[in-house]
C-alpha cells in the first residue's frame, strides 16, 4: 500500500512495477535511503517553519530528498567519484540552488503513457484484468473504484498538472482486440480531450498490433485509417508460441512492412523486461539490427532499451553480451553505427537504474556512445508508477563522473545533452515541429490550468502498479500471458 500522504517521499524509491516485471522488495540500503531522507525533511521543515507536507511538495523537498538519498548510496558504493545525484546540501533550504538542480526549462516529450479505461468493455470481457487492477494498492489513490487510479483522468492530472511533461504518447500494454484495457477507439478518446484544450497536440498515439496474432495484421488499416499515428507498438514476447522475432518473414517483416505501405515510419518494440520464461529469448535485442539495416527508411525505436532487471549493467561486454548490450552488439554486427536508424527508450529503465547510480551512468554512457547522443529518448512507463516528475528530477540532477568518461568513453551528461534526451530527439523522431508547437504550448488551456494549479499544487508522490510478487503473478495470470 502507498503511506500516508505526509510521508510519501517527493523521489520514488519502492516496489511498484509496471506490472511487466516482478517487484522487487527493497534492500537495506534502498530503505536506509527513504528513512535519511525523511528525516532530512523533517530537519529542513522545522528550520524553515513549515508543515513536512509543504517542504516535501517544493522544489527544496525533492532536493533534499535526492541529496539524502545519494549520500547513503555513496557509503554503499552505489555512486561516487562524481557520478550520481551532484546536489549541494545547501539545496534543502535554499529555493533559488533546489530548482537550479532539480528545476528545468525542457521540452519534455514522454514517450511512453499508459492509462486504462474504467468503462471499457474489457471489464466485462477480461475480468482478470479488471480484478487484477481493482486489487492493486493503487486503491489508495482516493477513489472507490480503484481502477480509476489507472484512468484517463489519473494520468492527465499526474503527468500534466504534477510534471513538467510538455507533450506524450500515449501507448500500449500486451494484449488482443478483447483482453485490452485500453482500445485503439479509447485512446482516441483521450487524445480528443486534450486536442480540445484549445487544439494543441499534446497527445500523440501509437497503434497496436502483435503480428503473430490472427487477424492483427489487417487490423492495422483500420488504426492507420483512424488517424495520423505517431508509430506501431509491438511486444515481440507476446503471443502464440511466446513470441516472435522481428526479422520473421511472416510476422516481423509483414508487419514493418504493411506500416510502411500505411505510411507510418516509427517501429516501437518492447525489449528487455521479459514477459515470463517462455518467451525470454525474444526479449533479447539479436533482431534489431537486421531489420534496421534491412529497411533503412524506418525507424526502429527500442522500448526499455533491452534492459533485463536484475542482471544489471556494467562496460559493455563483446563477449558475453546481456540487456542493453544486446541491443549494441546486434547494431555493431549489423554496421550501424550512433546516429543511425535505431533509438533507445527509456520507460522503466531509468527509474530501476537510478537507484544504482554507477549502473545507471553505464547504461546511459552506453547508449549514448553506441546508439547516439541523437538516438536516446525520453519515456517513464507513467501511469503505473504515479507522476514521472521524481524521475525527471533525479535526470536532471544526475551526473556521470568524470573517471567513468574517461575510462569508457562515455560522455558528460551535460544540460545540452539532457535537453535533448528529454524531448528534443523525441520531437525529432516523431516529427513534431518544435518551432510550431512551441509557442502555443505557452498559452493552450493546459498551461493555463497548470498556472492555477501550481500556488496550491497538491501531488500525491504515489505508484499504482504492483508492489508484491503475489500481485504481480496475479495481474500476469489473468492478463493471460504465459510462463507465470
Amino acid at each position: 500500500m502507498n503511506p500516508p500522504l505526509d510521508t510519501r517521499l517527493p523521489i520514488k524509491i519502492d516496489a511498484a512495477s509496471n506490472g511487466e516485471y516482478a517487484p522487487r522488495p527493497l534492500d537495506a540500503v534502498e530503505r536506509e535511503a527513504n528513512r535519511a531522507a525523511l528525516d532530512a525533511a523533517d530537519r529542513a521543515a522545522r528550520r524553515l517553519g513549515m508543515s513536512r507536507r509543504a517542504y516535501l511538495v517544493s522544489a527544496c523537498g525533492a532536493a533534499g530528498n535526492l541529496a539524502a538519498v545519494d549520500q547513503v548510496f555513496a557509503g554503499a558504493g552505489r555512486s561516487g567519484g562524481g557520478t550520481g545525484f551532484r546536489i549541494a546540501p545547501e539545496a534543502a533550504y535554499e529555493p533559488q540552488l533546489a530548482q537550479a538542480r532539480v528545476g528545468g526549462d525542457e521540452f519534455i516529450f514522454d514517450v511512453q503513457l499508459h492509462h486504462v479505461n474504467p468503462e471499457g468493455a474489457w471489464r466485462k470481457t477480461a475480468p482478470g484484468w479488471e480484478g487484477a487492477l481493482r486489487n492493486m494498492p493503487g486503491g489508495s489513490c482516493g477513489e472507490s473504484d480503484a481502477v480509476r487510479c489507472f484512468s484517463r483522468e489519473r494520468l492527465l492530472k499526474d503527468v500534466f498538472l504534477d510534471s513538467d511533461t510538455a507533450v506524450a504518447v500515449l501507448s500500449h500494454v500486451p494484449g488482443t482486440i478483447d483482453t485490452n484495457p485500453l482500445s485503439h477507439d479509447d485512446a482516441l478518446a483521450t487524445k480528443k480531450v486534450l486536442d480540445a484544450l484549445d487544439g494543441t497536440e499534446r497527445l500523440l498515439l501509437h497503434g497496436r498490433v502483435h503480428p503473430n496474432v490472427p487477424g492483427e495484421l489487417e487490423r492495422m488499416d483500420a488504426q492507420a485509417a483512424s488517424i495520423k499515428l505517431a508509430g506501431f507498438k509491438t511486444y515481440t514476447q507476446f503471443g502464440p508460441g511466446g513470441g516472435f522475432r522481428l526479422d520473421d518473414e511472416k510476422t516481423g517483416v509483414a508487419m514493418i512492412e504493411r506500416a510502411r505501405r500505411l505510411g507510418v515510419r516509427n517501429i516501437c518494440v518492447h525489449k528487455g523486461i521479459p514477459l515470463g520464461p517462455r518467451g525470454a529469448e525474444f526479449a533479447l535485442c539479436h533482431d534489431i539490427g537486421p531489420v534496421a539495416k534491412m529497411f533503412p527508411d524506418m525507424n526502429f525505436i527500442v522500448y526499455h532499451a533491452g534492459f533485463l532487471p536484475g542482471r544489471g549493467e556494467g562496460p559493455y561486454d563483446a563477449a558475453s553480451p546481456s540487456g542493453v548490450d544486446t541491443l549494441v552488439d546486434s547494431l555493431r554486427a549489423a554496421g550501424i553505427g550512433a546516429g543511425g536508424n535505431v533509438y533507445a527508450e527509456l520507460g522503466s529503465t531509468w527509474r530501476m537504474v537510478m537507484r544504482y547510480p554507477v549502473m545507471a551512468a553505464h547504461l546511459i554512457g552506453k547508449l549514448v556512445k553506441h546508439v547516439g547522443a541523437d538516438n536516446l529518448l525520453w519515456g517513464t512507463d507513467s501511469v503505473w508508477y504515479g507522476s514521472p516528475q521524481d524521475q525527471i528530477q533525479a535526470f536532471r540532477a544526475f551526473e556521470i563522473g568524470t573517471e567513468l568518461q574517461q575510462k569508457h568513453g562515455y560522455p558528460a551528461l551535460d544540460a545540452a545533452l539532457k535537453r535533448k534526451v528529454f524531448g528534443l530527439n523525441g520531437a525529432r523522431v516523431y516529427g513534431l515541429d518544435l518551432a510550431k508547437l512551441a509557442p502555443r504550448l505557452k498559452r493552450d488551456r493546459v498551461q493555463k490550468a497548470r498556472l492555477e494549479y501550481a500556488p496550491q499544487a497538491d501531488p500525491s508522490f504515489a505508484t499504482h502498479g504492483p508492489k508484491t510478487r503475489r500481485e504481480f503473478l496475479a495481474l500476469r495470470r489473468l492478463e493471460g500471458i504465459a510462463g507465470v
